[in-house]
């Protein structure tokens, strides 16, 4: 039986700190992260890859906001959502057709805008904290809440800036295709950014929502549908830490869903960062998973052989 993984690349290894931005940059970043595709295919890998966008749906937010003393209405940020699949799925696509095109590996590789039900009346959607997008000064929010309803919070006296729900990702909408085309080989580009939120209406249809999805756990999620053995979350250290930052910080190259839920229950794994993705590693395992293996973009090949990484096992 083939193996099969899911490769969750970050928004933030395709427009890195202090990078513009540009479409140059972009596809640059991605060409060098693709050394973690090869490595798994060449280890009998049948594979889907999730990305982020936070940096990219931030810019196009910026972008659409600029239109609106010209009077041009802003996207819903699930339509955001759905561009952004598209525009890295196609700079993922290509630039690993040409990787694989350079070390005579021939598969397909395809994208697919994945929709991802969430609950309606999930807590995050009654109470958004998720922010988003730029900084606006206390006039601009006042009013961008009374035009277009958003919820504005101050952060940490930098400004003014939207804020939106975050909702636990339920299902896949199109899993069984990309299941199917994972199981025939063809690399699978999906759930890009957490997907593109919607929930199921009365009438049973879908409908979208204003929100963001958790790359992390979308990828946790596609990894339990699609049957993966593995799922690779790829973040900014070789290791996850505990005590990060602090005199007594310990790297950890191995750990049980148990020492990872106890070291999660005491605090060791802030919110904004390894928090989800630890949280994430232990949905997939607790939900039939393989393993999880945690580290730097940088040192994917090394993490792969055993040098390097944390894996996160049952």
């Amino acid at each position: 039986m083939n193996k099969k993984a899911v490769l969750a690349l970050g928004g933030n290894a395709i427009i890195q700190p202090g990078q513009k931005g540009t479409v140059a940059e972009q596809f640059k970043n991605t060409r060098e992260s693709l050394s973690a595709v090869v490595e798994l295919i060449n280890q009998g890998y049948q594979l889907a890859i999730t990305h982020g966008n936070g940096p990219q749906v931030g810019n196009m937010l910026i972008q659409h906001n600029a239109g609106i003393d010209r009077g041009i209405a802003p996207l819903p940020l699930g339509v955001l959502n759905a561009a952004t699949e598209g525009t890295m799925g196609y700079m993922i696509e290509q630039s690993l057709m040409n990787c694989m095109k350079n070390n005579n590996i021939e598969r397909d590789v395809v994208t697919i805008l994945s929709q991802v039900v969430v609950d309606k009346n999930d807590p995050s959607v009654l109470n958004p904290t998720k922010p988003v997008g730029p900084f606006y000064t206390k006039e601009e929010a006042e009013k961008l809440h009374n035009e277009f309803g958003w919820t504005m919070i101050e952060d940490a006296g930098r400004g003014y800036r939207q804020v939106v729900p975050s909702p636990i990702p339920l299902d896949i909408v199109p899993f069984k295709t990309i299941k199917n085309l994972v199981d025939n080989n063809q690399i699978v580009i999906a759930c890009g950014g957490g997907g593109i939120p919607v929930y199921v209406n009365e009438e049973g249809g879908f409908e979208g929502v204003d929100a963001v999805i958790d790359k992390d756990f979308a990828s946790a999620l596609l990894a339990n549908k699609i049957e993966a053995d593995l799922l690779v979350i790829l973040t900014g250290v070789d290791r996850v830490c505990i005590n990060y930052g602090k005199p007594n910080q310990l790297e950890v190259p191995e750990m049980n869903v148990e020492q990872a839920q106890k070291y999660f229950d005491e605090g060791q794994f802030p919110k904004g960062s390894m928090g989800p993705k630890i949280q994430a590693a232990i949905k997939f395992l607790n939900n039939g998973g393989g393993k999880v293996l945690i580290t730097s973009i940088e040192r994917i090949v090394d993490a792969i052989e055993g040098k390097t990484g944390t894996m996160i096992r049952l």
